[in-house]
């Protein structure tokens, strides 16, 4: 299954199993406990979720994503506050679930706002939480693949754009960046400036060699919106990338703001190797740790540059590079 896919109905699946604990949750709250009253709130919880999950995840998600993420904060809630609005409404004043479950409709006007209102927390709340496992992530101490992908001749460009122009070239960059994570499984873990770290599990990232095919893609997707670029910015993005493997301690740190990060030997070696891409043709440097992982030979052809001097290691490092792209 297409991996895009494959994320978008694991959330939509979240979505719509929280929506039937609501649902059960609500009539045992307001002491309707027979089987009735709680198959009408779970039938509401699933008229509910199913519709606000397939909008947020195939519609937002989707074609609006882009018009949503040039939008402010205070905007993108009120767009979605508002789409809300118009589905938990016309599910609540027609009785939708009741009808559905086969009881009599009892109108009443406290328990309509009662419900109308419950439905809106809880799908906010709903929602905060994928907005918040999106930050965070799905952590854990394990053996990672981290990859380090830096825009190349940024500090010119930023120069020449200015503040909020070169926020837009990144921020569109990044989007763009992220489809390539996605299709290969890996993980945002953060944006550095004018860098991205991605990392996969040791398990998910030795597949068919998804590191190194997430950024080729990346240069591919570049590539092909080149000329876009050009248009808009007078420029086009180019990339240079890293890869490692190693453990990584996972943790909360910090205490007015809290933050969770990556820590360990192999964040410090993939940004270093990053820094030696910047002088090698192809500008993609791969450890020999990472190579190893992989459960298949690589689908492209590889250059072994052999022991690199890198700072923090007194016997180097092994590594091979990646060619260059063929000019069209």
């Amino acid at each position: 299954m297409d991996a895009r896919l494959e994320r978008k109905l694991r959330v939509f699946a979240g979505i719509v199993a929280s929506g039937i604990i609501g649902g059960t949750v609500f009539p045992v709250m307001l002491g309707y406990s027979s089987a009735s009253g709680i198959a009408a709130g779970i039938i509401y919880g699933l008229l509910i979720a199913i519709t606000i999950g397939g909008i947020e995840v195939f519609v937002v998600g989707g074609p609006m994503r882009a018009w949503l993420g040039g939008l402010s904060f205070t905007k993108n809630l009120m767009v979605r506050s508002a789409i809300y609005a118009a589905i938990i409404i016309p599910i609540q004043f027609f009785h939708l679930g009741a009808l559905l479950a086969g009881q009599p409709i009892e109108p009443s006007r406290d328990t309509f706002w009662a419900a109308t209102i419950y439905s809106g927390v809880f799908s906010v709340g709903m929602n905060l939480v994928l907005a918040i496992t999106n930050l965070v992530g799905r952590r854990a101490l394990l053996n990672f693949i981290t990859g380090f992908v830096d825009i190349a001749g940024s500090t010119g460009l930023a120069e020449r754009l200015g503040g909020i122009g070169i926020h837009r070239f990144l921020d569109r960059t990044f989007r763009l960046l992220t489809t390539a994570v996605v299709d290969t499984r890996g993980e945002v873990l953060n944006y550095v400036g004018d860098e991205v770290i991605v990392t996969w599990p040791e398990r998910n990232g030795a597949i068919d060699c998804r590191p190194l095919r997430c950024f080729v893609a990346m240069r591919d997707a570049l590539l092909r919106a080149s000329s876009q670029f050009e248009r808009e910015f007078g420029a086009s993005p180019r990339i240079r990338g890293s890869l490692h493997f190693g453990p990584v301690i996972v943790g909360e740190i910090g205490d007015i703001k809290r933050a969770i990060v990556f820590n360990g030997d192999v964040m410090n070696t993939a940004a270093r190797l990053e820094e030696l891409s910047r002088g090698v043709e192809g500008g993609f440097l791969a450890s020999r740790a990472a190579m190893a992982r992989f459960n298949s030979a690589p689908p492209f052809a590889v250059r072994d540059l052999g022991q690199l001097p890198i700072r923090g290691r007194a016997d180097g490092i092994d590594v091979v590079g990646l060619d260059a792209p063929a000019l069209a």
